[in-house]
C-alpha cells in the first residue's frame, strides 16, 4: 500500500534526506505518543513529540522531546532566550504550523520556527516524528532531522 507523501516528506524528498514512512492505527481518543509508540511496538522514548510553546520575549518556538517527557517550561524559557513560556493553545495549532493535534511535525510548519530537539534523540539510530498527519510517523536519523530543521539542542 503506497503512503501519500506529506509536505513533510515532500521536503525532506527536495533536500535528498533518507526517512521512512511509517503508518500506524489512529485512535482519535488517544492522541498521546504513548499510543504510537505502542502501535509502532517501539520504545517510548524513541517516539517524539513536537510541541509548540510561545515566549514572553522571542514568540513562537518549537520543543521535540521524547514521548515519556513532559516539557520542563524552566528549561524550555532558558533555551529558547525566554523568561517564561507557555504551550500554545491547541485551537491556535493550526493556523499558527498548519498541522493538527496529534500530527504536527517539526519539518514544514508554515513558516520556519526556533526549534530544540531533546538531546536524548542522538541516543538512537533513528527517531520518530510526526509526518504531519495523524497515523504517519517519520523514522529519520536524530543527527539529519536537527540538520534538516537547524534545531538546537533540548538538555537532558
Amino acid at each position: 500500500m503506497a503512503q501519500q507523501k506529506t509536505n513533510a516528506a515532500r521536503l525532506l524528498d527536495a533536500a535528498g534526506i533518507s526517512y521512512t514512512l511509517v503508518p500506524y492505527e489512529v485512535d482519535e481518543e488517544h492522541l498521546e505518543a504513548s499510543h504510537v509508540a505502542q502501535q509502532l511496538g517501539e520504545d517510548l522514548d524513541r517516539v517524539f513529540k513536537t510541541l509548540v510553546l510561545r515566549g514572553d520575549r522571542t514568540g513562537l518556538f518549537v520543543c521535540v522531546i521524547p514521548g515519556s517527557m513532559e516539557v520542563d517550561l524552566r528549561v524550555a524559557a532558558r533555551i529558547s532566550g525566554n523568561k517564561n513560556c507557555a504551550m500554545i493553545h491547541v485551537k491556535e495549532l493550526l493556523p499558527l504550523t498548519g498541522y493538527i493535534r496529534g500530527g504536527c511535525s517539526p519539518i514544514g510548519m508554515k513558516k520556519p520556527l526556533p526549534t530544540f530537539i531533546h538531546e536524548s534523540a542522538l541516543l538512537w539510530d533513528s527517531i520518530y516524528v510526526s509526518a504531519g498527519v495523524r497515523g504517519l510517523q517519520i523514522c529519520i536519523e536524530p543527527q539529519t532531522l536537527i540538520d534538516f530543521v537547524g534545531a538546537g539542542l533540548y538538555p537532558l
